[in-house]
């Protein structure tokens, strides 16, 4: 590909690997299993042979294939790797430019059901984009990565990049998980380039200072405490991912149930299955399961710092059953929180493990989108 070059993507995956992959659907070797322990040792085999079933017998790839097809795909080569994104342009004349990333388990499918509302939305009121959405380095359609250091700074020089590429100098920058810290990281290189942040979770923790806890309020005691819980009992994939991501790989190289059971650890019991499912296959289709999980050793082994606080204008909406911010901490890593909402539309049925509504995009499109055009309503 020449320097600089935007190459139009095709999805088209050999129906060989579909083949392979139903192969070694039927074939998996399931796992012992103590009675009774319900999720208490991981994610239970009831889940994952369900999901592996729904896999075999009840998934169409080609009908997801189809629907990402209809939208308008590209790759370009930045800092020497592959960048694969999705570039859908607003027909109105006053459209701003954003960006969207998503983080892991996840993938372009996060967005898409709030494309086609940011884009054209009803009202001439609403503000509309035009929406670059990408795969993150070694993720998914962007294939593995080939070199080393692809942490969240290096992913944000490449979104910078990439915007000015496709000729956008100043744009707006929307993200979750690991999109939550990307956009903010975009926005610490370039303040001036960004007109607005906009994320799900603001990940701000305490410093150790005492003096941070005195007056905290019952309902920020009550996201430490679930924090807490997330730290004690949900955290195994982060301290694997960032200290040994290759030992995992081969794993989950090798078996698309193995992928299935440690991505779906991330995805809430109240998904629908064709979205657990179809992040998983693209993840084993594209031979990405390992290069993603590095993206956490690189930002465990980085040297950068973190920077100073943002000043760009910073929208919060978060979601009951996900990751709670405090703002009191956020305010010290963000100096220009305009906006700060927080939702629960009843997603989760399954209590903590569920995490509920870490998905907004998918489970909760129309209340992010609201939130998303009252912030850059504001700021734009």
């Amino acid at each position: 590909m020449p320097a600089h070059a935007v190459e139009p993507f095709r999805i088209d995956i050999p129906q060989s690997r579909l083949d392979d992959l139903s192969d070694r659907l039927r074939r998996t070797l399931w796992p012992q299993e103590l009675p009774g322990v319900g999720d208490a040792y991981g994610v239970p085999n009831e889940r994952v042979r369900a999901l592996a079933e729904y896999w075999l017998e009840k998934f169409d790839w080609r009908a997801l294939e189809a629907r990402l097809n209809a939208l308008p795909q590209f790759t370009t080569e930045i800092d020497g790797e592959d960048i694969h994104f999705l570039h859908i342009r607003s027909s109105r004349p006053d459209a701003v430019p954003a960006i969207l990333t998503h983080g892991w388990p996840g993938s372009i499918l996060e967005f898409l059901e709030i494309i086609a509302p940011l884009t054209e939305p009803e009202s001439e009121d609403a503000p509309a984009f035009h929406l670059v959405i990408p795969s993150l380095p070694g993720f998914a359609f962007s294939g593995p990565t080939r070199s080393k250091g692809w942490n969240q700074g290096r992913t944000a020089l490449a979104w910078l990049e990439l915007m000015s590429r496709l000729g956008y100098p100043t744009f707006a920058a929307i993200g979750n998980d690991a999109g939550s810290m990307i956009a903010p990281a975009v926005a610490r290189l370039a303040p001036e380039r960004l007109l607005g942040v906009h994320v799900t979770q603001l990940y701000s923790f305490p410093s150790g200072d005492p003096a941070e806890f005195e007056d905290l309020s019952a309902e920020d005691m009550a996201a430490l405490g679930h924090l807490q819980w997330f730290r004690d009992n949900k955290m195994a994939f982060n301290t694997l991912h960032s200290q040994q991501p290759q030992t995992l790989a081969f794993a989950l190289a090798d078996s698309p149930v193995g992928l299935l059971g440690w991505n779906a650890q991330l995805f809430g019991t109240s998904l629908d299955p064709d979205f657990i499912i179809g992040n998983v296959a693209i993840y084993w289709l594209t031979g990405t399961a390992g290069s993603s999980i590095r993206f956490y050793y690189e930002d465990a082994h980085t040297a950068d710092a973190p920077g100073q606080p943002t000043t760009t204008p910073v929208g919060l909406a978060m979601f009951a059953g996900d990751f709670q911010s405090i703002r009191r901490f956020a305010e010290r890593d963000h100096r220009n929180i305009v906006s700060w909402n927080s939702y629960d539309p009843g997603l989760g049925t399954s209590g903590a493990n569920d995490a509920a509504g870490h998905y907004a995009a998918h489970e909760s499109p129309e209340l992010l989108v609201g939130d998303i055009r009252q912030f850059f309503s504001r700021v734009i």
